[in-house]
């Protein structure tokens, strides 16, 4: 490891409306799968777990991040809508620029256990 920092960003809206790491991971997921089981099972969590984080999502800006598809015959499925996508985008923008942020800051700045590595 170089001793560079690495950067979990939270973002707070309002008391009750917060993005961070978990719930943009699992958008990813959710994107990447179609499915929020899919996508927890991928990420280690259980389907209530899940949908109760990717609801709060879809009810915190008053427009839906993910769309869901009921079962049957052809099986069901969710999906990131446009606002979905844009808002995942927007998040992992912000986590790279927060990164180089960050490198500059720290740079030539490390911790006393990464200086012992380095020797």
């Amino acid at each position: 490891m170089s001793g560079q920092p690495t950067v979990s960003l939270k973002l707070t809206f309002a008391v009750d409306a917060k993005l961070g790491p978990g719930k943009m991971d699992l958008l990813e997921a959710v994107a990447r799968t179609g499915s929020i089981s899919a996508a927890g099972r991928a990420l280690g969590m259980s389907y209530r777990r899940a949908w109760v984080l990717l609801n709060s999502v879809n009810t915190m800006f008053g427009e839906a991040a993910i769309e869901t598809s009921a079962g049957g015959a052809n099986g069901g499925g969710a999906r990131l809508t446009s606002f979905g996508q844009r808002l995942l985008a927007a998040y992992r923008s912000v986590e790279v620029e927060t990164a180089r942020l960050a490198e500059r800051a720290f740079e030539g700045v490390l911790p006393a256990t990464a200086e012992k590595a380095r020797a």
